[in-house]
């Protein structure tokens, strides 16, 4: 098997995809072997993962997921300890060390929000009337004046539905001038214990407990019982996930709100727009962003499996950067695989000979294992890995500063051109 061949099946594309790719960036940058190295590396990375797991490349698939979701085990359960074994339930007041070591590993500077006031004036034209009922309020200024602003805009997400969500976001935005925003810190708010039973009520389905709102600069963590093994390193990995994405997203509300078209280009960031149309030439080559995981609601969408570059992914290589720091003041987890040991694996994956006789993708993606640990292994999240590739290739031809850079500039029309 080739390397087309071999990356083009981890990546769930064409070999000739990736060729006709290689040409291209090796022809514009001057860059040769690009693809080779990077499937030697991926070789050599997950050939060290194995040896250091005990296991080998005639291990099956199931055996290498086990053995390193047992090591995220052991890591959560040294993490629990290390924040002061958190009951959600009572830090609504203050996040106490999950909060402070959060903000250690990463304190993202202040952002450019919507100003609280104005988010008041958009709720009393628009009265999210679902809460309110709940809670028996008349008015949106009884329920601001009774419940913190954090705990009532985070629970939008959850208690209204997604006809009055759209809604919101189409008429309430669509006016806002740059007099209406301001600059706040990014707030972690972990909610009030009776919003449990408000989330509870009004979804039909486990909730996902950690979330943002990036226009409004709170990060909120709904207060679920941490009692299934890698939950702490979901919540607090995305919590850290979070802490990254906001200011990516303010420094973009930043640069276009003085731009007549403003409003729409705000509404785009929001909803995370991908373009559905073909990649352009460009005149060498186009580059689609995908600034969120498709994979979520389609893993066929064809998006998923042509040459793109996905910021949510950079965020999550970012959490790993982060993990080296945790790893200082984390005690040690299991031998080498302390928290940093996870740090540079995010693009990292193969295949293995199932037990059924089939092979199995394996990510040896810290954040992919986290989600499938704590789902029990019903769902094997493999995009989170597949993602960093992409973004991988991308920075090995261009550096990863300069793929920042570009991501920026231009993800509101949703293509680099090369």
């Amino acid at each position: 098997m080739n390397t087309y061949e071999k990356l083009g099946r981890i990546l769930g594309c064409s070999s000739q995809e990736l060729r006709d790719v290689d040409d291209k960036m090796s022809a514009l940058t001057g860059q040769h072997r690009v693809m080779d190295s990077l499937a030697e590396e991926n070789d050599r990375m997950v050939d060290m993962v194995l040896s250091d797991l005990h296991l080998n490349r005639k291990s099956s698939a199931e055996d290498i997921y086990e053995a390193l979701t047992h090591r995220l085990i052991h890591l959560d359960e040294h993490l629990f300890k290390l924040l002061d074994r958190p009951d959600l339930s009572k830090l609504s007041a203050d996040t106490g060390k999950l909060g402070r070591v959060l903000l250690e590993l990463f304190t993202p500077p202040r952002g450019l929000f919507i100003r609280k006031d104005k988010v008041a004036e958009l709720l009393a034209k628009q009265p999210p009337q679902s809460l309110l009922e709940h809670f028996g309020y008349q008015t949106v200024q009884e329920l601001l004046d009774k419940q913190s602003f954090a705990s009532v805009v985070s629970a939008l997400r959850f208690t209204q539905t997604t006809e009055w969500m759209h809604t919101f976001f189409d008429t309430a935005y669509k006016d806002l001038k740059p007099t209406d925003f301001e600059e706040r810190d990014v707030e972690i708010k972990v909610l009030e214990p009776e919003w449990l039973a408000v989330a509870e009520k009004f979804m039909e389905h486990k909730f996902h407990n950690v979330s943002h709102l990036k226009e409004l600069g709170v990060i909120f963590n709904i207060p679920l019982p941490i009692d299934t093994p890698g939950e702490t390193l979901r919540m607090f990995t995305l919590l850290l996930h979070y802490l990254h994405e906001v200011p990516f997203y303010t420094g973009l509300f930043r640069r276009h709100i003085y731009d007549a078209d403003f409003i729409p280009k705000f509404q785009s960031l929001l909803r995370g727009d991908v373009p559905e149309g073909p990649t352009p030439a460009a005149p060498h080559i186009g580059w689609r962003i995908v600034q969120r995981y498709l994979a979520k609601d389609d893993s066929n969408d064809f998006r998923l499996h042509e040459h793109h570059v996905n910021p949510e992914a950079e965020h999550w290589f970012r959490v790993a950067e982060d993990f080296k720091r945790l790893s200082r003041i984390m005690p040690e987890g299991e031998g080498k695989f302390n928290i940093g040991y996870w740090t540079g694996l995010d693009h990292v994956g193969d295949f293995f000979r199932s037990e059924d006789g089939s092979e199995k993708l394996v990510s040896f993606d810290v954040i992919d294992l986290i989600m499938s640990l704590v789902k029990k292994g019903d769902v094997k999240y493999l995009y989170h890995q597949q993602e960093a590739m992409w973004n991988q290739i991308f920075s090995e031809f261009m550096g990863h500063e300069q793929m920042n850079e570009l991501m920026e500039n231009n993800i509101i029309e949703g293509f680099i051109k090369l």
